[in-house]
């Protein structure tokens, strides 16, 4: 249905780049079935050896999953020198570009709730595919048009399938993970010769709770030695609010340094004053122990008391939403604007005064 032919695709606004740089995303409307999608675009002659076998790492492990929860990869193709990666639109971007634009001090809890709660059962799909992810974060984490959230980012990703067996522990290092320090876990970081295996992604879920409720990563702004001392040594970050909000005043600074918040005072005052539920805090904690086999596994996860004030709420993630607009809508309003402007433009050309002098052309 996407097929491998650029001209079939309208290409729109700009939407970042992907991998730290390694590509550009676009939104582009795909002109056989009128719907919008996103465009990855890597420059091959661009990329060494090692950031092309990513991207092919990613594009091959990405079409073997399947799952409501997991960004899907409609096309990949060659055209020239670059690779195309087509992918559904999501509507409402990543979780950082969210909290970035909208939620400075971070999301509603029950927004949280309903977010985790879908990257759990994505996570749980990638497991039981013999993945493990090894980058989640808020920036892997993407929501759609009708309010579901999706993880991506799988290039980061290992197998734990080797030669037709299971292999209970993992040594490999991931490759170009300098980005993805800050949510990686101790036991990763260390890189000794007891490994790690999945319950890796459950300590990188616990980062990313606290930077989804605090607005930055914890960790933000420390130096990577220290973070790793002070990771191996068991010290974990909090969810901030009134109950921890003096132990974590690095994590306030941070917040409050952030280049989009433009009141440092009023960031302060709702990370002091606001309270969340004992289950959050829990669920953060259990996520965020040093031992990992003292984390909990998916199941035991998806069944903590945090989760039910999804069922008890009467609302979606899409309502918690309704005030942000869609990037399709802002496309669009975009182009709308455009056209006025044009129009505008030529209303005010005073065609008259013109000389047009053709012999000397």
């Amino acid at each position: 249905m996407y097929d491998s032919n650029l001209n079939s695709y309208s290409s729109g606004m700009a939407l970042g780049v992907s991998s730290s740089g390694a590509g550009i995303v676009q939104l582009a409307l795909h002109k056989t079935t009128n719907t919008y999608v996103v465009i990855k675009k890597y420059f091959i002659d661009d990329k060494d050896s090692e950031d092309y076998s990513l991207i092919q790492q990613e594009i091959v492990t990405t079409r073997h999953l399947q799952h409501p929860n997991v960004l899907p990869y409609l096309n990949a193709f060659v055209s020239g020198h670059d690779i195309y990666v087509i992918s559904p639109l999501m509507a409402y971007g990543s979780c950082s570009n969210l909290i970035k634009e909208h939620f400075n001090e971070g999301f509603p809890e029950l927004a949280i709730a309903f977010i985790i709660k879908d990257v759990l059962q994505g996570l749980d799909y990638i497991h039981k595919k013999g993945f493990i992810h090894r980058a989640l974060r808020a920036s892997h984490i993407l929501i759609s048009g009708s309010g579901q959230a999706c993880i991506c980012g799988m290039r980061y990703s290992c197998e734990m399938f080797k030669s037709g067996k299971w292999q209970r522990t993992i040594f490999d290092f991931p490759k170009s993970s300098i980005n993805n320090l800050k949510w990686l876990s101790p036991e990763l970081l260390q890189q000794d010769l007891r490994g790690y295996n999945e319950k890796s992604d459950i300590y990188s879920l616990g980062i990313t709770i606290c930077e989804l409720a605090n607005g930055v990563v914890p960790y933000a702004d420390v130096q990577d030695t220290l973070m790793l001392t002070e990771k191996v040594r068991g010290c974990t970050p909090n969810i901030i609010d009134r109950s921890t909000y003096p132990l974590d005043m690095m994590d306030v600074k941070q917040s409050e340094e952030k280049v989009n918040n433009e009141n440092p005072t009023q960031n302060t005052e709702v990370m002091s004053t606001r309270k969340f539920s004992e289950p959050f805090h829990a669920i953060a904690e259990l996520c965020l122990e040093c031992d990992p086999s003292n984390r909990p596994g998916i199941n035991q996860l998806l069944a903590h008391s945090f989760f039910k004030q999804c069922r008890k709420a009467n609302t979606t993630l899409l309502n918690l939403l309704k005030d942000i607009k869609p990037l399709n809508e802002r496309f669009k309003e975009t182009l709308g604007d455009q056209s006025a402007e044009m129009a505008t433009e030529l209303g005010n050309l005073d065609l008259e005064s013109c000389q047009w002098d053709f012999e000397n052309t």
